[in-house]
């Protein structure tokens, strides 16, 4: 079995999960979260707990393949903790143009015990990032491997509007018409990262060539400012890892919603 990094969509997986769209989710998202929006009202940082355990698969005696999960439930968000669980299940690796079979990490354990190979490893992992307010700020990662050099990562941020109780997109906190004036920050804050790229210091055109700068909306409504997150190999060798990029808030006036600007 060939896997392929896949880095999921939130617009997509919020339309999977909070629509009707001919899919089965779980009951528990169409569940109103009334302890969510109360705690969203007053401004108080939502609880989490903690989901983790590790798995070989059942019954293997050398060289198993593993999952293990390093996850988060909210108690006062059955929502949330839904959609983490689903996305995760979406960030593993899928066959070569084949739709998964599953929605959910106990979906995507049983498949997986079917069709991996001895050594084989899955790593899920759910993170607080910032809580600002209604809104709550998720990292969510992936590290898989399925042989030769090293693995492959994936790492998505989740922007979750408590009292809306949906995923914010990148279009839902610019003012309308600002996303090339995004971009342009965004190019900046990558001209500031390439200062401190070595690799790029020693042959900047050659650098420019292999690896030009390419705008993502898989950004964080972070403390300092928005971060932007890079998969490997996208704008760097895969030493760098997962390049991440920050425009800070005082760069943002004016292309970012007052709303999601930090008070003055």
């Amino acid at each position: 079995m060939t896997y392929t990094p896949v880095v999921l969509s939130f617009s997509l997986a919020s339309a999977l999960l909070l629509s009707a769209c001919g899919t089965s989710t779980p009951s528990s998202i169409s569940l109103p979260s009334a302890s969510a929006q109360a705690a969203a009202d007053t401004g108080q940082a939502l609880r989490s707990e903690p989901v983790r355990w590790k798995r070989d698969k059942p019954g293997c005696k050398r060289e198993c393949p593993r999952i293990e999960v390093d996850s988060l439930a909210f108690p006062q968000d059955e929502k949330l903790t839904a959609l983490v669980d689903h996305a995760l299940a979406m960030m593993t690796g899928l066959e070569s143009n084949v739709q998964p079979t599953y929605l959910s990490i106990a979906e995507f354990e049983a498949y997986y015990w079917r069709t991996a190979k001895p050594r084989y490893a899955v790593v899920l992992k759910a993170e607080l990032k910032h809580q600002q307010g209604p809104i709550t700020v998720l990292t969510l990662s992936s590290y898989q491997f399925t042989g030769g050099a090293h693995g492959i990562p994936a790492t998505q941020y989740l922007n979750w509007d408590r009292g809306a109780q949906r995923v914010l997109g990148l279009a839902d906190v610019l003012e309308p018409g600002r996303g090339p004036q995004f971009v342009q920050a965004l190019a900046r804050a990558h001209k500031r990262w390439l200062e401190d790229n070595r690799d790029y210091q020693d042959n900047p055109t050659r650098y420019a060539e292999l690896w030009p700068f390419s705008p993502s909306d898989n950004y964080a409504l972070a403390k300092d400012g928005i971060t932007v997150k890079y998969d490997a190999y996208a704008i760097a060798p895969y030493s760098h890892g997962e390049p991440e990029l920050t425009i800070p808030y005082t760069e943002l006036t004016g292309i970012l919603k007052p709303a999601y600007l930090p008070a003055r």
